[in-house]
């Protein structure tokens, strides 16, 4: 996970509620192989007592793969007009949208509200080029929790989903990243909760391209980096795709949990409630 240690953003090594720190982030990330063989002490912190920020560098870049689930591409195909893919389907995000569990999201203001997709996230952990599916994984350092929080009326109002998907603060990930070798992508519960209440339930297993096929997808023309992140997509439950519609608005609670690595909650807020402290 990370934090903020007065005006370094750190990596550390979570144990239940301690941290143990390892690196700045940005040097985390130089050489990450080195940095996780780096003997820990004793853990110094209290999760509670730090200030979390996103587990990547600023210069991430995310990665993110719309209909990508076969119990989401009927919901697409009635908002959207767009058929199953037959390539991975991909959008940029900015690392500067990212928040963290417990941080604020203001709704735009002209939104009839935001819609929830809880996604599986891989970071990568070492240089990726030219890779093939068999050895993509071998690049992935861990995985996390994504929400990809969409504004959909600027989303749907064109064939590209760049502002839509852009909000400030609408990219809510964490807890922290599951290295790869205590965590399997194939076949992991995916849950969206609004108040409490289920809104969405997949499993990574109906992935339409998984996340070795994505890595190897995308490493043939834009080398992937330390620190990047590959969001695989949402299953069905969307809002949007509910009627009548349904979206999140000022005073909502919104959760997402991913079987193995934890929960990210956050508050939905009207924007004049963060006005000056929106980045």
């Amino acid at each position: 996970m990370a934090y903020r240690d007065g005006g370094v953003r750190m990596m550390g090594a979570l144990d239940g509620d301690k941290i143990t720190p390892i690196a700045p982030v940005d040097d985390f990330y130089s050489d990450v192989s080195k940095a996780m063989a780096t003997v820990l002490s004793e853990p110094t912190l209290a999760l509670a007592d730090v200030d979390q920020v996103p587990p990547v560098p600023t210069t991430a870049r995310i990665f993110c793969v719309g209909i990508n689930y076969h119990s989401h591409a009927g919901e697409s195909k009635n908002l959207a007009g767009l058929d199953l893919p037959k390539f991975p389907m991909v959008f940029g995000r900015w690392a500067s949208t990212l928040v963290t569990d417990g941080d604020p999201v203001p709704v735009p203001p002209n939104e009839p509200g935001l819609d929830w997709e809880v996604e599986l996230a891989a970071v990568i952990g070492s240089k990726a080029w030219n890779v093939t599916g068999e050895t993509a994984l071998d690049h992935v350092f861990g995985y996390t929790a994504f929400n990809d929080l969409s504004a959909r009326r600027k989303q749907l109002a064109t064939p590209q989903f760049t502002v839509g998907k852009n909000a400030d603060r609408s990219g809510p990930i964490g807890p922290a990243i599951v290295t790869s070798d205590e965590i399997s992508p194939a076949e992991l519960e995916v849950i969206t909760r609004v108040n409490g209440e289920v809104m969405q339930h997949g499993n990574t297993r109906d992935l339409i391209h998984d996340v070795g096929a994505i890595v190897a997808y995308l490493s043939d023309t834009i080398t992937l980096l330390p620190g990047d992140v590959i969001a695989t997509g949402t299953p069905g439950g969307i809002g949007a795709g509910r009627n009548p519609q349904v979206f999140l608005q000022p005073g909502d609670v919104v959760e997402i949990e991913i079987e193995g690595i934890g929960t990210v909650s956050n508050p939905i807020v009207d924007r004049s409630d963060l006005d000056g402290a929106v980045s």
